[in-house]
């Protein structure tokens, strides 16, 4: 009987185990958020103190900005509209899945617009002459916006993966994966709000 107990026990799923993993994941996204966080207000530190200078100017920003801005919220949105489909029931499901699937596809869509977008920006201030070095207010914008574009492909990375997961292994899907990715979506869209209204204001 003792054998059998142990035996049985031994192949139990280790719940406890499990739920540390996905306590310790989710510390981790927080713990690498405030990071972000901390790192983008040592960049706003130096602007505030730059922007003093005599050589600062003023930076027209490019209007696909404005559509950038957009695309980037509704991402959060369609996200958030997989993230609710697929909590309705197990992945396999054909209806949940298939719905969550698709909003996760547009998100992965837009992440990728607002990419491009960020590029036809860049281009647009080479067209006129201006580049990373050209002047001080230049050199923040093109510094801010590269490092979010960097972090916002790591997110675009982590949507395929979890969409490859939901479409060739819906069984192995991580919940809290999904939901981690959630949260680090939408941080880098309220980033890029502040960091609009920054350049707007202060470049």
């Amino acid at each position: 009987m003792s054998t059998v107990a142990s035996t049985a026990s031994s192949h139990a799923p280790n719940l406890n185990s499990a739920g540390g993993a996905e306590r310790a994941s989710r510390s981790g996204i927080w713990v690498g958020l405030f990071a972000i966080t901390m790192s983008f207000a040592a960049f706003s530190s130096a602007l505030f103190v730059r922007e003093g200078t005599p050589d600062w100017g003023h930076l027209v920003l490019p209007s696909i900005l404005y559509l950038n801005t957009l695309v980037l919220l509704l991402s959060s949105g369609t996200l958030e509209f997989s993230r609710r489909l697929l909590a309705r029931g197990t992945p396999a499901a054909s209806t949940s899945a298939a719905g969550g699937i698709g909003w996760l596809l547009c998100t992965l869509a837009l992440g990728i617009a607002f990419c491009c977008g960020q590029y036809m920006a860049w281009q647009n201030l080479r067209a006129q002459g201006i580049y990373l070095a050209t002047n001080p207010n230049s050199s923040f914008f093109y510094v801010l916006t590269f490092i979010h574009v960097l972090h916002l492909v790591a997110g675009i990375l982590a949507l395929l993966y979890l969409t490859a997961r939901l479409v060739f292994r819906p069984g192995a899907f991580r919940r809290s994966l999904f939901d981690n990715t959630a949260i680090y979506w939408h941080f880098l869209s309220v980033l890029w709000i502040y960091l609009f209204l920054l350049c707007r204001m202060k470049l």
